[in-house]
């Protein structure tokens, strides 16, 4: 592609653009380099770079100087989401944005799981990777940079998925990491305190996910919003300010509404209004949050053009999302379970979630990530004070005392073990368990490495867990 048609304006030179990337280190012969100003440090400093590993062409802020053709742009990263589309211009036909805080990861698996029970090739994007009718492929970050972003839907829509449900963070969005993407539908979980190490303030925070549905989203496309998440009404009225169609899902909801969830030992008895019409679903999911993901979920897939009487049924067939409420095993008549929850409205949620599903004690084990928000490691520590015990340790403490992220995190909880390893405070745990308890494990979920200083270590929740069932189960003689 010419850099002409790359950029949308004529160029002159006019050089052949073999591929674009705003990683230096990756730029190979023909490249378009994006210079763009970064959190810590600024891209521009890297086009010397980028020239000597054979860059064609750079991207970059007004000022920025090459001895290649420079394209300027006041707001370069926008500029590279739209390049990035241009260059990659095959994505699924429908698209759907999911942001929020907490809830992401599974509605976007659920909708996946949704589509293909329709007979509809489909993917997801996200926290656990990129997957589809014949596809899969890891990433780094829940939302990928704009090149690999597009990339990635190009793959998909070559391998034939034809709908696609979308994690949308708020650092993509105030990054514009996302700007290129052809949306259909937007759906909002909830919102509640998370990422103020990045953005300034909450509402900046908050702000960030309208964006979704305020100019991301097109005007003549469906908002999807749980109802009964925070921040619900704001986005409501955001969307339909726009002109926007509304489908609200979960409690009290105008659309699909679930009028009631009772908890049974594996899972939930839903009864679910739309339509006029009353369902009647055993969906297998433990936690009352999960109910308002899956509906969620079905919000989305009803905004895809099918009926909510040929979707709502098919909620029973549900599977759990990696590391999301997920069931590890039992031992002593108790169970084990391990959840990403890593914001205290994330670690209350799953405690009061799961507190229905057992008969005993709720052991809880929390810990708070280094080099991000400090102001919510009280409170993730005073969050879990609805458990009745509670083992305080180690996350991934990144470049931070790990000592120090405990002590702050037991501030809000002085009541708690604190376990400095997290192999001997899950361990810790599955010895503590009676029958009818619950261990719940929280705050890693899915990962598969601990990140100490910079160096990522090898570790499962889940992994150690069964390793720990096992363990304590032939010491008890069972």
């Amino acid at each position: 592609m010419r850099l002409s048609s790359l950029a949308g304006e004529p160029v002159s030179p006019d050089p052949e653009i073999a591929g674009l990337t705003a990683d230096s280190r990756m730029v190979k012969q023909g490249f378009l380099f994006a210079a763009i100003p970064g959190f810590s440090q600024d891209g521009s400093k890297f086009v010397p770079q980028a020239e000597k590993n054979g860059a064609a062409a750079i991207l970059a802020p007004p000022g920025v100087a090459s001895t290649l053709p420079v394209i300027h742009d006041r707001e370069p990263r926008r500029r590279f989401a739209k390049m990035a589309a241009r260059f990659f211009p095959d994505q699924p036909k429908f698209m759907a944005g999911v942001t929020g805080t907490n809830g992401k990861s599974s509605t976007v698996v659920f909708a996946e799981q949704l589509w293909a029970m329709l007979g509809r090739r489909a993917g997801s994007i996200g926290t656990l990777g990129a997957t589809g009718a014949g596809y899969s492929r890891k990433l780094e970050h829940t939302t990928p940079e704009p090149a690999l972003l597009h990339e990635v839907l190009s793959e998909m829509a070559g391998a034939g998925v034809e709908a696609a449900a979308m994690e949308v963070s708020s650092h993509a969005i105030a990054q514009a990491r996302a700007d290129g993407v052809k949306f259909s539908c937007a759906a909002f979980t909830n919102i509640t305190q998370d990422h103020l190490d990045f953005h300034n303030s909450f509402e900046e925070y908050f702000s960030a996910k309208q964006r979704l549905f305020s100019e991301l989203a097109p005007a003549d496309g469906t908002a999807i919003v749980n109802c009964a998440g925070a921040g619900a009404d704001r986005i409501i009225e955001d969307a339909r300010k726009r002109g926007m169609r509304v489908i609200e899902t979960g409690p009290g909801a105008k659309d699909l509404c679930c009028e009631r969830a009772d908890p049974t030992p594996d899972g939930l008895s839903l009864k679910v209004v739309a339509d006029g019409e009353d369902f009647e679903i055993v969906l297998p999911l433990v936690g009352a949050f999960q109910a308002q993901n899956a509906l969620l979920a079905a919000g989305i897939v009803v905004a895809s053009g099918v009926a909510p009487r040929d979707v709502l049924p098919l909620l029973a067939r549900l599977k759990g999302a990696p590391g999301r409420m997920q069931r590890v095993g039992e031992i002593a008549g108790a169970s084990v379970y391990v959840d990403y929850a890593h914001t205290p409205d994330a670690i209350e949620t799953a405690i009061q979630a799961i507190a229905p599903h057992t008969k005993g004690k709720v052991i809880a084990l929390i810990g708070a990530g280094g080099d991000r928000d400090r102001s919510k490691r009280a409170l993730m520590g005073k969050a879990a004070e609805r458990a009745d015990t509670i083992i305080v340790t180690d996350d991934n403490p990144r470049t931070e005392d790990a000592s120090e992220i405990r002590k702050a995190v037991m501030e809000g909880a002085p009541g708690a073990r604190e376990i400095s390893d997290r192999r001997e405070a899950i361990e810790t745990g599955v010895s503590l368990l009676g029958a009818g308890d619950v261990f719940l494990i929280m705050g890693k979920g899915h990962e598969t490495g601990q990140l100490v200083g910079k160096t990522v270590l090898p570790f499962d929740d889940a992994h150690e867990a069964a390793l720990a069932i096992a363990k304590i189960g032939k010491e008890l003689g069972r």
